[in-house]
């Protein structure tokens, strides 16, 4: 075969078979059998359905801090000991978030890791402030030294849960004004926690959001999919009429709560 015409017929395979960058719209999971790869850098390069656009947010808020998390090139969720979690299906993607050796960063400790991550980031000390069941508050350090974070972050793992973060929540009570930084919790034992991620609106005004949680036994923090609703999956609707059902728990729309 003369080489300007192989070149014809290879060229054109080759430009088919490249992939996206991270930051375009047409970015879509590989679902080849085994792979277990993410496209997406960050929460706000994860595709919007049509129609909708992300909410407006102040470029310095948790909310905003929550969108450009940065995501694990590998979906795959691990416990704390290493071990790969048994459910693999729960999960679109996972946060580029530390859990720790020790079976500490549950579904409530997750979400108070965030908060606590975003405030130590700024230097923002005195904001980082968790209580126990009792009302016991537990600050933050405030010389910025990361080792005594993690020690402190330890401790509040240990002491404080959806019981207790709870109690420092205030109910939305309309899921249709829901944000990033907002949680779905129910206090108890069992209880659990999932924080708002990010949200879209489109122009009926209808919002739909993200969320992401850990799980016991500690594990990585992912963002989940939509199991009721495959098509807008990971999104889940703002209805207020419907139950939020996530892979493995169900929480309804006001059990959504504010910081």
């Amino acid at each position: 075969m003369q080489p300007n015409l192989l070149m014809a017929i290879i060229l054109p395979f080759i430009c088919c078979c490249s992939h996206f960058s991270p930051g375009s719209e047409k970015q879509e999971l590989d679902t080849r059998p085994g792979f277990s790869g993410n496209p997406f850098s960050s929460v706000a390069h994860i595709p919007l359905p049509k129609g909708y656009q992300r909410v407006s947010l102040n470029d310095n808020s948790f909310g905003a801090w929550l969108r450009n998390y940065p995501l694990k090139k590998d979906k795959t969720v691990y416990y704390f000991d290493g071990r790969k979690k048994t459910n693999q299906s729960a999960q679109f993607a996972v946060l580029d978030l530390s859990t720790g050796k020790e079976d500490l960063q549950q579904c409530a400790d997750a979400v108070m890791r965030l908060r606590a991550e975003y405030f130590f980031e700024r230097k923002d000390y005195a904001a980082i402030c968790f209580s126990d069941n009792s009302g016991k508050k537990y600050r933050a350090p405030a010389n910025g030294d990361r080792d005594d974070f993690e020690k402190y972050l330890r401790q509040v793992f240990a002491y404080c849960g959806t019981l207790s973060l709870e109690k420092q929540l205030k109910p939305v009570g309309d899921i249709s004004k829901i944000l990033p930084g907002d949680i779905f919790i129910r206090g108890g034992s069992p209880g659990h926690a999932a924080i708002v991620m990010d949200v879209a609106i489109n122009e009926r005004g209808e919002r739909i959001f993200l969320l992401a949680n850990s799980y016991m036994p500690a594990q990585d923090t992912h963002i989940v999919i939509n199991p009721a609703d495959e098509k807008l999956s990971p999104w889940f609707s703002a209805n207020s009429s419907k139950p939020v059902e996530l892979p493995e728990w169900t929480f309804s729309a006001r059990q959504l709560n504010r910081w």
